[in-house]
């Protein structure tokens, strides 16, 4: 039996616990507003000649913990109170059984005293006998008070479950003059708390849970009454919806069983049938008005111009931030532009991983950074979205009208916490995300797409893989967060380059022009959008040297940073050539920038007579192959950088690799014959020629002809993806691989067969073919 009363007590303390993390008490405001009621808290004070007496329920219905918890209200409202001997005077009284005086109202005037003494104050338990307690302080009075003329003001902390009469006590109390508050604790029933509080109850009635929403009440409904001095100029007491709840245990009929009644004779027993109960808990609401204090935020007024953050001091103050290099007097410089054009999708994480003071900072930095780079006449839709568990689109594609439109939008947006769902939060937007609204329906414009994610919180689905997904539609991915995120962004952007750390909140606003600039750059790279299959050809014979093949080397690393380097958007191989071609990496071997980075410059000097001509062909049997790692379907580009000896061998090579949709582009050195170069290349518009190796520098030419042969249309067929002499047959942009004598999707697995006609018709058919599709051998 013992261990059963054990697990019952058990459960009855796992369901209290639970029922505290709901409040018995909820405003129905937003997460912003009850942070300015709490600041508005501190703003509060009564310096009035008042007495105060609290009288505190220590009964075993309150238990301990929630008597500790009224003794921390108590002691928060005295840090309010202007204590001293002709100011406010408190004292308390405690009651259980019987009421107990702790002190009276003359005993402590300083304020540290009384807290001291509120702090060392015994939990006695007994029963709720409010009652009595009330009849108490009539017979008695305010002890130690003052006249008739000091307010009195009786707060009572109790759970409103009291053994006893109430109402005839109280009454007589307020008859008397005395103001009561009546204050809940743990779970109060509410009604016997109405009857306690003074009218209008409204006013009267607090929650001791939530210590700084009832100091503000409290102190709303004192100053409102002109009891205590009013609050900082430009307060006001405003009413809000709220609900209480009342925990209620009822019982329920369950059903009847035969019990025993006794007998009439000892030969005959009495039954009958006795009913069975069972009890449950259930949760009572009250719609109401809770009254509260508000302060306007001295950044409400927007008072920093020009891009420019006002930052809160304190509860009265500000100081404007202003963009990084631009003066940071008080009217901040005069905005900049974002001087390029992109469709730019801000998405903000509201979940609780962030919290509200991080997504307050974000919605800060987008206002600054809207005013400070984006102007009216720039080309391209902004859009900015939140997500938690839900993704929410506060402004759509065509929704504004000008910068001061989009602030506005972004001040709208409200903190919902929950979970940090920010793959689901990616592939809707890429969905959803960058559809105009009808008004703009008939515009039509190919600007890049690009996302920016700020989230303080570590992902809780799938988000690299959603990640993935998005940039494989195109869309750009730049992420904003703390440095502890930096891994995880990395993998979310696909590349270190395009995320965005930041260590303190004023260093997060110091990162506006390095965000304008990832964005510009992104604009400028036509073809970061496009997958493609990439070859640099470096030649690294003797005729070149050690030294200007670092040289070659340091250029190729600066052009494959312009790239976004992952197996869904762009593979790069590297090869040299000298007195051999040699390759140092296939298209396969790195999927990221700073492993593809290192392995350029460590590319061993080879020396030697250089074969351009044989270079081309190891590129075309060992690189672009399908077994080594190309994928079919993607363009695929050869860049050679070519010193200009050994080039004779050159021109039935590159005509093959033009056959089959590789397109070649060729980098001379020095000063080289034209013609023979030209001959290679095929156009003068895929042939450069630099005229020394100090002159080799990014070349942003070299770049958009590069973009300019991704975005051409592809034959999946070309070059050939089925291996062992296999026929790929194409079919609506995609294509399958006929195979005779092997299997799999490119003919890669063997198989054991002795009929020797069969290869015979085979041969045929893919002489057939390669007529047909025009393939060469």
């Amino acid at each position: 039996m013992n261990l059963l009363l054990f697990f019952d007590s058990i459960s009855i303390l796992l369901f209290s616990q639970a029922l505290l993390s709901w409040s018995m008490q909820e405003l129905h405001i937003t997460m912003e507003t009850i942070e300015k009621i709490s600041a508005a808290g501190q703003l509060m004070n009564c310096s009035a000649p008042v007495d105060v007496l609290f009288l505190f329920d220590g009964s075993y219905s309150i238990g301990k913990g929630s008597f500790e918890r009224s003794k921390h209200l108590a002691i928060k409202l005295c840090d309010a109170l202007d204590i001293g001997t002709t100011k406010v005077r408190v004292g308390a009284i405690q009651f259980s059984n019987t009421p107990r005086l702790e002190f009276s109202l003359d005993t402590y005037f300083t304020k540290q005293e009384i807290k001291n003494k509120l702090k060392k104050i015994v939990f006695r338990g007994g029963r709720t006998e409010t009652g009595r307690a009330l009849k108490y302080i009539l017979q008695k009075g305010f002890r130690g008070g003052r006249n008739s003329l000091v307010p009195q003001i009786l707060l009572i902390l109790t759970d409103g479950r009291s053994q006893g009469n109430v109402v005839t006590a109280v009454k007589q109390l307020k008859e008397r003059g005395v103001v009561v508050f009546a204050i809940g604790v743990n779970f109060p029933r509410w009604e016997e708390l109405h009857a306690l509080a003074s009218e209008p109850t409204e006013q009267h009635l607090l929650f001791a849970e939530d210590a700084s929403d009832a100091s503000n009440g409290l102190f709303t409904t004192l100053t409102g009454n002109t009891v205590c001095s009013a609050a900082f100029p430009g307060c006001r007491a405003e009413a809000h919806l709220c609900e209480r709840r009342t925990l209620e245990r009822e019982k329920d009929l369950v059903g009847h069983y035969l019990c025993w009644k006794g007998s009439k004779s000892n030969s005959a027993v009495h039954t009958t049938l006795c009913p069975f109960y069972t009890w449950r808990n259930t949760i009572i609401k009250y719609p109401s008005k809770c009254y509260r204090t508000t302060c306007p935020d001295p950044c409400d007024s927007h008072p920093c111009q020009n891009g420019g953050t006002c930052i809160q001091q304190g509860l009265d103050r500000y100081h404007c931030v202003c963009p990084v290099g631009f003066g940071g007097n008080a009217n901040c410089a005069p905005q900049i532009s974002l001087e390029c054009s992109v469709d730019l999708l801000l998405l903000v994480d509201g979940s609780s991983g962030t919290t509200l003071e991080g997504f307050l900072r974000y919605k800060a930095f987008l206002k600054r950074f809207l005013q400070t780079v984006w102007k009216t006449h720039s080309l391209g839709n902004v859009v900015v979205a939140q997500y938690s568990n839900d993704i929410k689109i506060t402004i759509g594609a065509g929704d504004y009208q000008d910068v001061l439109s989009l602030v506005k939008g972004i001040d709208s947006m409200e903190f919902t916490g929950g979970s940090t769902l920010t793959g689901k939060a990616l592939r809707f937007i890429v969905q959803h995300g960058f559809k105009s609204t009808p008004a703009f329906a008939d515009i039509s414009h190919d600007l890049p797409r690009v996302v920016v994610l700020l989230t303080d919180a570590s992902a809780q689905d799938s988000a690299v893989e959603a990640a993935k997904y998005s940039r494989r539609q195109g869309v750009f991915l730049i992420g904003i967060g703390s440095e502890f995120l930096r891994a995880e962004l990395d993998q979310i952007t696909g590349n270190s380059k395009w995320t965005i750390v930041f260590s303190t909140p004023q260093d997060l606003f110091n990162k506006i022009p390095e965000l304008q600039r990832k964005i510009c750059s992104i604009a400028s790279q036509g073809c970061l959008s496009q997958s493609l299959d990439l070859v640099f050809a470096l030649d690294s014979s003797t005729s070149v040297g050690r030294n200007n093949f670092e040289k070659l080397k340091t250029f190729v690393s600066n052009l494959s940073l312009q790239f976004d380097v992952n197996k869904e958007r762009t593979q790069i191989s590297l090869v040299v050539f000298g007195q051999r071609p040699q390759t140092i990496f296939g298209l396969d071997m790195h999927t990221t920038s700073p492993a593809l980075q290192e392995s350029i410059l460590q590319a061993p000097f080879v020396g030697g007579s250089p074969s351009v001509g044989s270079a081309l062909l190891h590129i075309y049997d060992e690189v672009i192959a399908v077994q080594k790692g190309a994928r079919p379907g993607i363009k695929k580009v050869v860049v050679v950088i070519t010193g200009g000896a050994g080039v004779e061998d050159a021109l039935v090579p590159a005509q093959q690799l033009r056959s089959n949709d590789i397109s070649l582009l060729l980098v001379g050195m020095g000063h080289l014959q034209e013609d023979s170069l030209l001959r290679i290349a095929g156009s003068h518009d895929n042939l450069w020629r630099v005229t020394s190796y100090e002159d080799l520098k990014y070349n942003e030419d070299i770049i958009e002809r590069i973009c300019d042969e991704a975005k051409r249309t592809v034959n999946p067929c070309r070059p050939n993806p089925c291996m062992n002499d296999g026929i790929c047959v194409p079919e609506n942009g995609k294509y399958h691989c006929e195979c005779q004598g092997w299997e799999g999707a490119h003919c890669e697995n063997g198989i054991q067969r002795g009929d020797t006609s069969q290869s015979q018709v085979h041969s045929a058919i893919v002489h057939a073919q390669q007529n047909r599709y025009g393939w060469q051998p």
